[in-house]
């Protein structure tokens, strides 16, 4: 029995020996592979946190990239002074057309189209963002197709005509020769542009930029002045200058034009009073722009695209019968392309572009061919006068409205006229010679046209 109790003992005691033995090797290897565990982790840690640290220069580095490419895109970064002043002209443009009220119609839009084409953005070779008016692609682009090919300009003449009434023609023909008297200034300054250094189709285009009529002059140079071969000669793109020009005049009629009126008549000639117009049948108002489109198209071909839109829309007007095409060219229509022309002709003065010795020798040639414009007008009507009896005598004021600035230098022989004899009313009178003076300047267009091309 002894015995037994002392075996049971020695295998509980080799048990609990081999047992005590077990847990420690389990607990050393356990702590082996915590160890191992450890450093694996702390390993792990050091690679996360080098790639970690890459990818933070990466991405700053990218960052900075980022940042320094987009501010090489700034308009700040690309801006040179002439971007700026061609940016304050157009808020000049836009501050007369509110505080002044010169032709806010035209130059509100101009002035907008002059800032849109100075903002300066980058440019280098090969890369096209699409943004410039000069930019293939770009909607300026698209939109200032109309102005290079001479679109806009026709549906112009066809919202003139549908608004004009020639009646005050009509009733007194004679005064037509004012209109022709005054497109001396057109040739005059066709003349002086050659002594300037202008080849001829340059000059031309130019030139009829003394009949103060924008259309007629956007219409011209985009056939002569356009930067292609024309008849031999390598042009120059002088679509914006003569575009602006042309229009700064005619929105500075009333400013330029009343020192010439009173230079050239006397205070007995302010206020001759002139019979008032017969009243025309609608036949007659019916025939004429038919008549008129025959005649002057068939002297002059060229104006076809400018007079066949005129007296067209005119046919529409008087006839009676399409009121509603009628109403649409004169005011729907004309708003769309005024605000498409103006946009574009605005943002074609791109500083790289517009600011150079040919723009201001332009606007130079521009303004003395206008002034000469309004001065054969009145001197014209002086020279009639002599040939006049006393009860037919021709207000000189009258003959300032030759120029085609429709109908603006109408209103101003009107408030001039007022001025000296607050009685007499010269509108109708003016009105005469004004839209002889469109007929005229684009008669005019089609010649210099026919010969230059």
């Amino acid at each position: 029995m002894k015995k037994n109790i002392r075996k049971f003992v020695t295998v509980i005691g080799i048990i609990a020996i081999l047992t005590l033995i077990s847990n420690s090797f389990a607990k050393n290897e356990s702590g082996n592979q915590d160890t191992n565990t450890l450093k694996t982790e702390q390993q792990d840690t050091a690679k996360g946190q080098k790639k970690l640290s890459m990818s933070y220069d990466q991405f700053e580095e990218k960052s900075m990239s980022g940042i320094r490419k987009f501010l090489n895109y700034t308009g700040f970064s690309n801006a040179t002074w002439g971007h700026l002043f061609m940016i304050v002209v157009g808020l000049f443009f836009i501050f007369l057309a509110i505080r002044y009220n010169y032709e806010p119609l035209l130059l509100i839009p101009i002035g907008s189209g002059i800032i849109l084409g100075n903002i300066p953005f980058f440019q280098a070779e090969g890369i096209n963002l699409q943004l410039g008016i000069y930019q293939e692609g770009s909607v300026l682009n698209y939109l200032y197709y109309g102005v290079v090919k001479g679109i806009y300009p026709p549906l112009i003449f066809l919202g003139i005509g549908a608004m004009t009434d020639f009646s005050s023609l009509i009733s007194n023909p004679r005064l037509m020769l004012l209109g022709a008297a005054a497109q001396v200034g057109i040739f005059i300054t066709f003349i002086s542009a050659i002594f300037l250094g202008f080849n001829l189709p340059e000059a031309g285009s130019i030139g009829i930029i003394g009949g103060a009529d924008g259309p007629t002059a956007i219409f011209l140079s985009s056939k002569l002045a356009n930067g292609d071969i024309i008849n031999g000669l390598q042009t120059q793109n002088l679509i914006g200058p003569i575009a602006i020009a042309a229009y700064s005049y005619m929105a500075l009629v009333p400013v330029i034009q009343p020192p010439i009126m009173r230079l050239l008549t006397s205070g007995k000639e302010r206020v001759i009073r002139m019979k008032p117009p017969r009243s025309v049948s609608k036949v007659e108002k019916i025939l004429f722009p038919i008549i008129g489109l025959l005649l002057t198209c068939f002297i002059s071909p060229g104006a076809l695209p400018l007079l066949g839109m005129l007296f067209f829309g005119n046919i529409m007007k008087e006839s009676g019968v399409t009121k509603r095409l009628a109403d649409t060219a004169r005011t729907s229509m004309i708003d769309i392309v005024t605000i498409l022309l103006g946009l574009t002709v605005g943002a074609s003065t791109q500083a790289d572009v517009f600011l150079t010795t040919q723009s201001i020798m332009i606007f130079g040639l521009g303004a003395a061919s206008f002034m000469v414009a309004t001065a054969g007008g009145i001197i014209f009507a002086k020279v009639m006068n002599l040939f006049l009896s006393k009860d037919k005598k021709i207000n000189p004021l009258v003959g300032a409205a030759g120029v085609s600035a429709v109908p603006d230098s109408a209103r101003v022989v009107q408030h001039e006229g007022l001025k000296y004899d607050p009685s007499n009313h010269l509108l109708m009178h003016a009105m005469a010679p004004n839209v002889s003076g469109v007929i005229g300047s684009a008669v005019a267009a089609g010649i210099l046209l026919s010969f230059l091309l």
